[in-house]
């Protein structure tokens, strides 16, 4: 069976929504025993004559607090004590006599448009303050056309006494539901910046996951305007590096140390992506894919690629738990136009398209061991500063012959030689350059 509305409503309350029914019970309470207190100073005086009003009072409030704890019904019960707050005082103290012979009591009515302005709204509260200050006319109104002028039997001490204990009571009553409001508006408050800076730190979290999978300026523009992302380069340069051997060697290894394995390998040449500030594209199987020239930031991306390359290379050789392995790498680079963008929108890559992607993954696959071949487009753009093998053809599927070159090692301009890495050997030899 569904729960009442009512009872729904409350487990939906905000902390604010739950702290205003919390003042309102305190001020109720509050009230309770201040009326009681009262009470007991009247009848300790022997003024009898303005029990039935107080009595009336604390039974009709707890009346409404008790129909509130079984229903629920806090708009119901909020003005039901608003409207005793505001009337009973007005009502005491006609039954009394006048404001002087009644110690000020009508002061216990400002409660009214206080509460409301606490348990409710601004806005809500505006007719309980006018509704007091038309009793409190009311009542002067009364005290100068009907008030006989006397004390009616209550002496001046007592009325002095009343007046003191009404100020008091009524001020205490005040500061502690304006306290007690501020308190917790606090913790509210501190409660909802632990909240915002969760909220930031998950966030956080979410974009080093986006810019993680995508090129920074790419997360930026998906971040900010979500939608299909698709651009043309008129020059790149692309890099596939591919693990020689590993399918056979997953065969000796389980899946955690074949997965640790290559964390480490791609995790080295991650550090080496931002290094060389060129973006890393994906991973495929054991195949790794850079390009540079997306973002602009260097103008000699075509160098800087090279040099990744020579670096992953060495990366690979030298790393002692790769060699008990025998791990190494061949990489093909190509440089020319691609086609870039975001596809899917589970799971989504950015990827590259187009001639230059095709020509880099042919070339790949044709390397042998350690090499290192690039197109003819990349050669002539680096061949200054970079050593390389004389050029040869290959057979390349869908485009037939291809010049390529093997690239060996960086031209030292300042030593005027060139350290050669052979392809058959670990050792490295002098050449002279070129």
């Amino acid at each position: 069976m569904a729960a009442p509305p009512e009872i729904t409503a409350e487990i939906m309350d905000t902390q604010e929504d739950k702290l205003r029914k919390s003042l309102l019970i305190f001020a109720c309470a509050f009230m309770n025993l201040a009326v009681v207190l009262w009470l007991a100073i009247y009848w300790m005086m022997g003024l009898h004559f303005s029990a039935n009003v107080p009595m009336g009072y604390q039974l009709i409030s707890v009346i409404s607090l008790i129909y509130y704890f079984k229903t629920k019904r806090f708009e119901t019960f909020r003005f039901v004590q608003l409207s005793l707050f505001l009337f009973a005082p007005f009502i005491m103290q006609w039954t009394i006599g006048s404001s002087v012979t009644s110690s000020g009591v009508m002061l216990w009515a400002l409660l009214a448009p206080i509460g409301a302005l606490v348990v409710s709204s601004w806005r809500e509260s505006v007719p309980w303050f006018f509704a007091y200050i038309v009793m409190t006319v009311i009542s002067g109104a009364f005290d100068y056309f009907l008030s006989p002028g006397g004390e009616a039997g209550v002496p001046m001490k007592t009325i002095g006494v009343f007046f003191a204990l009404n100020f008091a009571a009524m001020s205490s009553i005040i500061y502690f539901l304006v306290r007690h409001f501020v308190v917790e508006t606090e913790k509210i408050k501190t409660q909802l910046d632990e909240q915002h800076q969760l909220l930031a730190e998950e966030q956080k979290k979410s974009e080093r996951v986006l810019f993680n999978v995508l090129p920074s300026n790419i997360a930026y523009r998906l971040k900010n305007n979500p939608g299909l992302i698709a651009d043309g380069y008129a020059d790149v340069t692309v890099m596939f590096a591919d693990l020689v051997n590993f399918t056979q060697l997953t065969e000796s290894l389980s899946p955690e140390q074949m997965v640790a394995l290559l964390n480490t390998i791609f995790s080295g040449f991650d550090d080496l992506c931002e290094k060389y500030g060129v973006e890393k594209i994906k991973t495929i199987g054991d195949a790794y894919m850079v390009v540079g020239g997306l973002n602009r930031e260097s103008s000699d991306y075509t160098c800087d690629i090279a040099d990744m390359a020579l670096e992953m290379r060495n990366f690979v050789a030298s790393h002692p738990h790769f060699a008990k392995h025998r791990l190494s790498i061949h990489t093909g680079i190509a440089t020319g136009p691609v086609v870039a963008g975001v596809i899917g929108t589970k799971r989504f890559i950015y990827d590259l398209w187009g001639d230059t992607v095709n020509i880099a993954s042919r070339l790949t696959n044709e390397a042998e061991r350690d090499a290192i071949q690039v197109d003819k487009t990349t050669y002539n753009r680096i061949r200054h500063d970079y050593a390389f093998e004389p050029p040869a053809v290959i057979q390349v599927k869908g485009k037939g012959e291809m010049v390529m070159y093997r690239l060996t090692s960086r031209i030292d301009h300042t030593e005027h030689h060139v350290k050669v890495r052979p392809t058959s050997t670990n050792q490295e030899v002098s050449a002279p350059s070129a």
